[in-house]
């Protein structure tokens, strides 16, 4: 018994040793900073657009393109992850985290195949948010479309 004791201590020794510390204010100020870093970049790319005569809608489109084929070469090149390591969610609530999740199952399996690798585990992250975003707004479209007819 004692030595089962001694043993506990020890484990919780080393769990406490390993177990990373979190400052919660430090975690804050790194997402602000780089979702606000990333926010700038899409205003800018917006002024940038609507300078070249664009209007709100097709400067929007191509602000929105631009930063999701500035996320998908990033992961590829294994720089949006340390990015999002720093920063958590600040970098992974934008448009530009949900093309990195893409991005990254996609890379992950590309070893399986073409069709059983990436066609098959591509929206393995993705995927959710895109069915119940699709099945939401049909609900929602149907409750718009009864209350027309009455």
């Amino acid at each position: 018994m004692a030595q089962q004791k001694e043993e506990q201590k020890k484990y919780e020794q080393y769990v406490k040793e390993v177990t990373p510390v979190h400052s919660l204010p430090q975690n804050m100020a790194k997402a602000f900073l780089v979702g606000g870093i990333i926010c700038v970049i899409g205003q800018w790319i917006l002024n940038i657009a609507k300078g070249y005569g664009l209007d709100k809608e097709m400067a929007g489109a191509w602000c929105s393109g631009i930063l999701i084929l500035a996320s998908v070469i990033l992961t590829g090149l294994n720089i949006y992850p340390k990015l999002a390591k720093f920063a958590g969610a600040g970098s992974l609530v934008p448009i530009t985290g949900f093309a990195n999740s893409v991005a990254a199952s996609a890379i992950e399996y590309q070893k399986e195949g073409q069709v059983m690798g990436i066609g098959c585990k591509i929206f393995t992250i993705a995927g959710p948010v895109i069915l119940y975003g699709i099945v939401t707004s049909w609900v929602l479209g149907l409750i718009y479309w009864l209350f027309q007819l009455m």
